[in-house]
């Protein structure tokens, strides 16, 4: 679906009979031993998630199966809303929460993520997840260069999530995509003029920022891992719980 960036803020599609598609989808033999991972494209609890419930009606699927390798990614504390299920789930598969926040600072949160909840809500709903058993961290992503890239800020959610029980903080440096380039330019001309000429320099003309800037933010967590004692990534937690096939095994020794 090839949509422009300003049509993010208006159109919202909602996936019709989720449920029944979802377990259409879990009983092809096509994702046998293959990871899951939602909320890579778009947050799967968006504000319209408390209408139509189709993600939870997907996680509901999930929990009828066995041996499926999850992750849902989200920067909403409605994820707590379905701590049930997914505790159904981590029984008999193996699931993270990845619960992305940028930054502790509210006013500027707001004015990046301004339909996203206040950053100390997604740590709440971290710390919940975490109290419920379930394998969580925090995903400090995008890092924005002049914006929530601090020393002290960033080890001050470092240690926020340490203290919400976060098991891991991952973290990379802003991305631009043309589509996402038009629309942030012009976001930063207006609200942070002062950074306007490095964004330009750096992402006119590519995506990525400047390699010898992403080494020193990956070096920079890397630190902050070590003093606070967390992961860069999810453990892959041994489990007995091995992928089942959806098909009834045959029982060759029975009668003919």
């Amino acid at each position: 679906m090839e949509l422009d960036g300003g049509d993010f803020e208006s159109k919202i599609y909602v996936k019709q009979n989720a449920g029944p598609l979802a377990e259409r989808d879990l009983a092809s033999e096509k994702i046998w031993g293959e990871h899951i991972a939602i909320g890579t494209a778009t947050d799967p609890y968006q504000p319209a998630e408390k209408e139509f419930g189709a993600t939870r009606a997907i996680l509901e699927k999930m929990a009828e199966r066995e041996g499926l390798s999850l992750s849902i990614t989200t920067k909403s504390n409605q994820v707590v809303r379905d701590i049930d299920v997914i505790k159904r789930i981590s029984e008999r598969s193996s699931i993270t929460i990845h619960m992305t926040v940028t930054t502790l600072r509210t006013r500027l949160a707001r004015m990046l993520e301004p339909r996203a909840p206040r950053p100390d809500l997604r740590l709440a709903a971290l710390r919940q997840l975490r109290e419920a058993g379930i394998n969580a961290g925090v995903n400090a992503m995008p890092v924005l260069p002049g914006l929530t890239d601090r020393e002290e800020d960033l080890d001050a959610l470092a240690r926020a999530a340490r203290d919400a029980g976060a098991q891991w903080i991952a973290a990379s440096v802003l991305f631009l995509m043309p589509s996402s380039l038009k629309e942030f330019l012009p976001f930063i001309d207006a609200k942070f003029p002062k950074l306007a000429k490095r964004y330009r320099e750096w992402y006119q003309h590519k995506g990525y920022a400047p390699e010898e800037y992403r080494k020193e933010i990956s070096a920079r967590f890397e630190q902050l891992r070590r003093k606070y004692g967390l992961n860069s990534r999810p453990e892959r937690y041994s489990t007995s719980k091995q992928w089942r096939s959806p098909q009834l095994a045959l029982d060759l020794n029975a009668p003919t």
